[in-house]
């Protein structure tokens, strides 16, 4: 990986992320992983909402997540997200979710830019493209 761009953000546990077990249900891992991720571009300078205005989106083509410790009601969580700054129509986001300085998970997400008006991958937009060169520098 080249230079690497991150952000990280609180998230506090609440009752209707857990299960019946009283842990985070392990499909709520991807909507953090969502959460992260939109505050990462955001951090960059390109709200996602931002993205969508401008014709753009970057859905997801695959997904991961490993599951190491539970998290439980009113836990704090430090969200992590990351991205190689390399310009690349795809692009893959890695994520680590901890507490307390433990890691409970990680994965990553893989998308692509697509035209809005029609899903067709496109090269990213002019606007990211500036953004993560600024980051090079």
């Amino acid at each position: 990986m080249g230079n690497v761009i991150q952000h990280a953000t609180d998230y506090r546990i609440r009752y209707s992320d857990t299960d019946k077990m009283g842990v985070v249900y392990h499909g709520n891992y991807l909507r953090f992983f969502e959460i992260a991720r939109t505050e990462l571009l955001r951090s960059m300078g390109l709200p996602y909402a931002e993205l969508e205005q401008s014709g753009y989106m970057l859905p997801v083509l695959e997904s991961y997540a490993a599951y190491l410790l539970p998290a439980k009601y009113d836990d704090m969580l430090q969200l992590r997200a990351s991205i190689d700054a390399e310009i690349n129509a795809k692009m893959t986001i890695e994520y680590t979710i901890s507490r307390d300085g433990d890691t409970l998970a990680t994965g990553w997400t893989r998308h692509v830019f697509v035209t809005a008006h029609n899903f067709r991958p496109v090269r990213p937009p002019k606007h990211y493209v500036d953004l993560v060169k600024g980051t090079q520098s």
